[in-house]
């Protein structure tokens, strides 16, 4: 698990990231912003999963969890596209 950021991107957003689209399943992983708060579980670092829906400027992540499915709610600067 990545505790820091790089020393040249410490304290920078990437918009591209900030404002990247996704569409109904997509599979995308999730990789924590570490200059924004995190409105999630620190477990789901570096998790696999679906795309199921949006909700305003966030996406709903369908995650296998222990042979579970589960719903989460996370922004798009804290998802990368697999």
């Amino acid at each position: 698990m990545v505790k820091r950021k790089n020393i040249r991107m410490r304290g920078k957003l990437q918009l591209s990231r900030y404002f990247q689209n996704f569409k109904e399943g997509d599979p995308v992983s999730i990789i924590i912003e570490r200059s924004l708060q995190p409105r999630f579980p620190k477990r789901l670092q570096g998790r696999t999963g679906v795309i199921e829906g949006d909700k305003g400027r966030s996406y709903i992540i369908k995650i296998n969890d222990q042979n579970k499915e589960k719903k989460f709610l996370i922004d798009a600067i804290h998802l990368k596209k697999i």
